[in-house]
């Protein structure tokens, strides 16, 4: 059976804990270029080649943006960069702190794409991983039905590895205030989080979610 379209579909950032401060004090998260430009405190996950790639991989159905130009989302937890930094066996892989400071931010798409069309801001799904040489992408909502639901949805992705990191991609910035839950890897973490967003005026609502992790 082929799972549908979901009716609310959610889309999850990965960050370490410690970007949080970078975060709050800009009011955003931001893509790559504006990160590197910016150089902001915190620890940065991820892995640096593939990231310089993204600067001049081309949005077929957005001329003239660049991946590396919007801020990158997966559509579940427990993501395969995720289990990457879970195993840190990867020689392209440039943070070796494990996965346990890793916060998931989650948003709502459709009120994403909302905030996006009204602030002049550009946004694009793709198929499947927006880092690799080779990837579709779209930008209309009627056809997020070609997104493999069940690659996003399974715990066993092995087969479907490509299809589970299908992305959407938000033009340059992403407003804190759309971050409307946090997910942890313990209680310890929970502590951590909720002491770093508890001053702000937006602070989402933040849960020990270990079936997120592996």
């Amino acid at each position: 059976m082929t799972i549908p379209v979901p009716p609310q579909p959610k889309i999850y950032h990965i960050v370490h804990l410690d970007k949080l401060h970078a975060i709050l004090s800009t009011g955003a998260l931001l893509c790559d270029r504006e990160i590197i430009r910016r150089d902001p405190t915190g620890t940065t996950i991820g892995m640096g080649k593939i990231k310089l790639r993204r600067l001049s991989l081309q949005l077929n159905s957005r001329k003239g943006l660049m991946v590396g130009d919007c801020v990158p989302f997966y559509f579940c937890p427990r993501s395969v960069m995720l289990y990457m930094f879970h195993k840190d066996n990867h020689e392209e892989i440039d943070y070796h702190g494990g996965q346990e400071s890793i916060v998931h931010l989650v948003a709502d798409l459709h009120q994403t794409v909302q905030w996006a069309n009204t602030n002049n801001k550009r946004w694009v799904f793709t198929l499947s991983n927006a880092g690799a040489f080779y990837f579709e992408d779209r930008a209309d909502l009627s056809q997020l039905n070609e997104i493999n639901w069940d690659a996003i949805q399974t715990t066993y992705w092995s087969g479907c590895r490509d299809a589970k990191q299908a992305e959407f991609l938000i033009e340059e910035q992403f407003p804190w205030t759309l971050v409307e839950r946090i997910g942890v890897y313990s209680n310890e973490q929970q502590l951590q989080v909720n002491s770093i967003i508890g001053n702000v005026n937006h602070c989402p609502t933040v849960q020990t979610m270990r079936n997120w992790y592996y």
